[in-house]
C-alpha cells in the first residue's frame, strides 16, 4: 500500500494483455456491424456458425480477432478471397492479402466461419460459457452468459468493450422446429429450413456490447404489452416457459413499474427502437441488452431474500429491477475497460435504491442502501487493473452504491443529483467511457470537487474514520484512514435540536463552538454518508 492506494499483486500473461488492451491488432479498425448465424447441436453441445463483420479500416494490414479455445476459425473470406491467419492462444491474427484502396475509412466485410465445443458454464452467470440444460418438462433449454469472460468464448469478434458495433447486430439462430430461439432486438423473420429446422432472425439497431449478444433456445410462450414512455410507445415483450405463463403475467408487472421509475431518474429508456424483453433463462439473470435474462423463480427479492436485510428488498423482484437498470448503466453507458466496471455496477446497484425511493419513499431508500453496507468486504479496490481484462472488487455493487449515495448527500440538492443522472445518459448516450470521464462530468455538474472522494472509495479499501471529542464547549473533529487531501462535508444534529447542521471535515483537527451542556450521546452524524465514526478520549491539554 502506498498513500492509501492498494495495488493488485497478481501477475498477468501475454494473453491477458492481448485480451484486455488495445494493441496493434485492434488499434486501427472499428466495428460497424456483426451478422452472426449460429447452429447449435444440442445433443453434442457443439456449435457452428458464421460471423460477417463489417468494419472501417484506418490503414491496416493485419487485425486481431478473438476466439477462445477450444473454438476454431475454419476460414475467413473478404472480397471473394481467402485471408491467411495464424493462431496465438485465444487470438487469431488475420492478414490482408490484398491492397486496400483509399485505406483510411474504407469499409471491409470479413466472413468468418467457425465451429467447436464452447466452454460450458459451471455456475452461470458468474463463471461464463454456454448453458445446456432442460426445463421442468424435459425440453432442451440453452443459452449463454459471458460477461467478463467475453463473447469470444463462442463467436469470433473484436472482444473489447471499447468497440461496440456502431450499427448494431443481427443474430440468426438455427434450432429444431419444435423449439423457439430468442435474441436481442426485434424478430424480423422465422425461416423454415430442411431437416425440421427453423431459423429465427433477430436484429438490433443500436450499438451493443459483445457480451450482450445472446441466444436463448427453448420451448417458449410469448405475451407483450405497450408501455407509453417518455419517447412514446415502447414494446415490452415477455418470453417465458409455458408453465410460467400465468404467473409471469402477474409477476412481470414490476417491469412496467421499473421503466416508469427509471425514466424518471435516468431519462428515456435508451433502446426504444429495439424494444424491451424479459426472457426466461436457465440461470439467475443478466443484463443482455433489450433481452434481459430472467431466472429469479418469480420470487420477490434476490431468490426470495433481501440483500439489505431491511425488508424493503422483498417489495420487488431484484432481477427485474437490477438487470434492467443496466440498460442505462452498462448498456447505454459502457466502460471501455472492464477495470472500470463500477460504472455499470455501482450506478445499477444504486438504481435499486432509487426504485425503492420512487415507490416507498426516501426513508425506505436510506434504510435499504445502509443495509447493503453489511455486504461490503473491502478486499481490493473497486477499480481493477487496466489493459488485462481484470475487474475490481465485488464491492463495486454495494460499496459503489453507498459512494453514490454519499455523493448525493454532498450535492445536497436532489434536483441537481437527478439532473446529473439524466445528464450522464444524455452526454454518453450509446457511448463507451472511462472512469475519468464519469468523474469529470459529476465534478463539473455538481460544482464540488469529488476527486479525492473518488480516489478514496474507488482506488483504496479504506473507509474514512471521523474521530471526534468535546472539550469546553468545543467539538473537535478530523478524518483518519484517508488519502492525502481528503475532505467531505458531514451533516449532524446535537441534542433535541432537529436542525441539521453541516461542517467540512478534513484530515486535520478542526473545531467549532457548541452551546449548552452537551454529552457525546447527543451528537449524531447523518448515517447516509458512508463513513465510520470514533469517539476518542479527550487529549491532555496542550496535545
Amino acid at each position: 500500500m502506498l498513500n492509501g492506494f492498494i495495488s493488485f499483486s497478481q501477475s498477468y500473461s501475454h494473453q491477458d494483455t492481448l485480451r484486455g488492451s488495445i494493441g496493434e491488432g485492434r488499434l486501427k479498425w472499428n466495428v460497424l456491424h456483426y451478422d452472426i448465424t449460429v447452429k447449435p447441436d444440442i445433443n453434442n453441445k457443439t456449435i457452428e456458425g458464421i460471423n460477417i463483420i463489417t468494419l472501417v479500416d484506418s490503414g491496416i494490414n493485419k487485425i486481431q480477432l478473438d476466439l477462445q479455445e477450444p473454438m476454431i476459425i475454419d476460414s475467413i473470406i473478404s472480397k471473394n478471397q481467402s485471408l491467411s491467419f495464424s493462431r496465438e492462444g485465444n487470438v487469431y491474427w488475420v492478414y490482408f492479402n490484398f491492397q486496400v484502396q483509399n485505406a483510411i475509412n474504407t469499409k471491409i466485410k470479413l466472413t468468418v466461419y467457425f465451429h467447436g465445443k464452447p466452454k460450458i458454464a459451471k455456475n452461470a452467470p458468474w463463471d461464463g460459457g454456454w448453458v445446456w440444460t432442460h426445463d421442468k418438462q424435459n425440453n432442451p433449454w440453452v443459452s449463454v452468459a459471458c460477461q467478463g469472460l467475453g463473447a469470444s468464448v463462442w463467436f469470433p469478434c473484436k472482444d473489447t468493450q471499447s468497440d461496440e458495433p456502431d450499427n448494431g447486430a443481427r443474430l440468426n439462430i438455427i434450432v429444431p422446429d419444435t423449439l423457439q430461439a430468442i435474441g436481442n432486438g426485434r424478430l424480423t423473420k422465422v425461416k423454415k429450413m430442411d431437416n425440421h429446422l427453423s431459423m429465427y432472425c433477430w436484429e438490433v439497431k443500436s450499438p451493443i456490447n459483445n457480451y450482450d449478444i445472446i441466444p436463448y433456445i427453448g420451448k417458449y410462450d410469448h405475451f407483450s404489452e405497450l408501455y407509453q414512455g417518455l419517447n412514446g410507445p415502447l414494446d415490452m415483450d415477455y418470453w417465458v416457459l409455458p408453465y410460467n405463463l400465468e404467473k409471469a403475467k402477474i409477476h412481470f408487472a414490476d417491469a412496467g413499474k421499473m421503466i416508469k421509475a427509471f425514466e424518471y431518474w435516468f431519462g428515456p429508456y435508451p433502446f426504444y427502437e429495439d424494444g424491451y424483453k424479459l426472457v426466461d433463462a436457465p440461470y439467475l439473470g443478466m443484463e443482455h441488452q433489450s433481452a434481459v435474462a430472467y431466472g429469479n423463480e418469480y420470487l420477490q427479492g434476490y431468490m426470495g431474500r433481501d440483500r439489505s436485510n431491511t425488508g424493503w428488498g422483498l417489495k420487488w423482484d431484484f432481477i427485474i429491477v437490477h438487470e434492467s437498470g443496466h440498460e442505462w448503466f452498462g448498456n447505454n453507458i459502457t466502460s471501455k475497460d472492464i477495470a472500470d466496471m463500477w460504472v455499470h455496477e455501482s450506478f445499477t446497484n444504486y438504481s435499486e435504491v432509487l426504485f425503492t425511493e420512487y415507490y416507498y419513499g426516501k426513508n425506505a431508500a436510506d434504510e435499504y442502501v445502509s443495509g447493503l453496507r453489511n455486504n461490503i468486504s473491502n478486499d481490493v479496490p473497486i477499480i481493477g487493473v487496466y489493459n488485462v481484462n481484470k475487474e475490481g472488487s465485488g464491492d463495486m455493487y454495494d460499496k459503489g452504491a453507498n459512494l453514490i449515495h454519499t455523493i448525493r448527500q454532498i450535492i445536497n440538492d436532489d434536483k441537481k443529483f437527478r439532473d446529473i443522472l439524466i445528464g450522464l445518459n444524455k452526454q454518453f448516450y450509446h457511448k463507451t467511457v472511462t472512469t475519468s470521464e464519469i468523474e469529470s462530468y459529476i465534478i463539473k455538474n455538481s460544482g464540488f470537487d469529488f476527486s479525492k472522494i473518488f480516489d478514496q472509495y474507488l482506488r483504496t479499501t479504506n473507509i474514512p474514520v471521523m474521530e471526534y471529542y468535546f472539550r469546553n464547549n468545543q467539538l473537535h473533529y478530523r478524518f483518519t484512514n484517508t488519502v492525502e487531501g481528503f475532505q467531505m462535508p458531514v451533516k449532524y444534529t446535537i441534542g433535541d435540536n432537529k436542525k441539521v447542521k453541516q461542517m467540512m471535515v478534513c484530515n486535520k483537527w478542526l473545531s467549532r463552538h457548541v452551546s449548552g451542556r452537551i454529552s457525546l450521546k447527543d451528537f449524531r452524524i447523518n448515517k447516509n454518508i458512508f463513513i465510520e465514526t470514533k469517539e476518542i478520549a479527550i487529549p491532555a491539554v496542550g496535545n
